[in-house]
């Protein structure tokens, strides 16, 4: 099931919808409250403004998560999960600009598998961990590359407005083990690669991560990027696409 986020034509407030093929029904009730359940209020896709599909407390990121991103980074891998977190004002949606910081001249794009949260986790095990996810979103980690090795801490270069996209939607049943995941600067591909090739897999970091804060639904956790990051310029076109997800589409200025 694809889940929206997004707002009515010719409104501002959002509800959450039901997409099946070029329509969006709305939910009855938020889908972390439980049962899933469409309505008879039905639009074109393509009539509704699409946001980002959830609205996160916090966004936990895994860094160095791919043997191959480690190594191009010239870093060593970590014996279990490196994580920081992205602050919520950093949200946007598909089709919403990435906007260049001043205080930076090398911006980069990270496509990336992102874990919704469901219900609210602590201290889980790995085995629960399935239990405790609503479903999986794109993301693009954005990321002050110059700021990043002059901080040597991520929080700077991984905060900026504008330096989270998600969406376009939360598809609730995939397995996540062995997706596809590329990314594409102005059309051209440029990360290419498998979930299968994470070092800490998905029930592994959501239980990690439930043993230091305990995760609100909503809550996101970002798995880590494959080799092929690269920088953005303003006027570039950037697109995370992943298997059974969808295309996370972003213009930069």
């Amino acid at each position: 099931m694809k889940l929206a986020r997004f707002q009515r034509p010719g409104s501002r407030d959002s509800v959450y919808g039901i997409c099946q093929g070029e329509t969006v029904s709305v939910i009855v009730a938020s889908p972390f409250e439980g049962l899933i359940v469409g309505s008879s209020e039905t639009y074109p896709l393509d009539k509704v403004n699409l946001l980002a599909p959830c609205e996160p407390t916090k966004i936990v990121a895994v860094g160095l998560n791919y043997v191959d991103h480690a190594r191009e980074l010239g870093m060593p891998l970590p014996d279990e999960p490196l994580i920081f977190l992205k602050p919520p004002s950093a949200v946007i949606g598909t089709e919403d600009h990435i906007i260049i910081p001043e205080m930076s001249n090398q911006v980069e794009y990270e496509a990336e598998l992102a874990v919704v949260i469901g219900r609210k986790a602590s201290g889980i095990s790995e085995s629960e961990a399935y239990k405790y996810i609503l479903g999986f979103t794109c993301i693009n980690d954005v990321t002050a590359r110059d700021l990043q090795k002059r901080d040597i801490q991520f929080t700077r270069s991984k905060s900026f407005d504008t330096f989270c996209p998600l969406g376009p939607y939360i598809e609730t049943e995939l397995d996540p083990s062995s997706l596809k995941i590329c990314s594409y600067l102005n059309g051209q591909l440029r990360q290419d690669s498998s979930t299968d090739n994470l070092i800490h897999k998905v029930p592994e970091l959501v239980s990690f991560i439930s043993r230091i804060m305990t995760l609100e639904p909503g809550d996101i956790i970002a798995t880590g990027t494959p080799f092929g990051v690269g920088r953005i310029v303003a006027g570039d076109e950037v697109v995370v696409e992943i298997e059974g997800i969808g295309r996370l589409v972003n213009p930069v200025r």
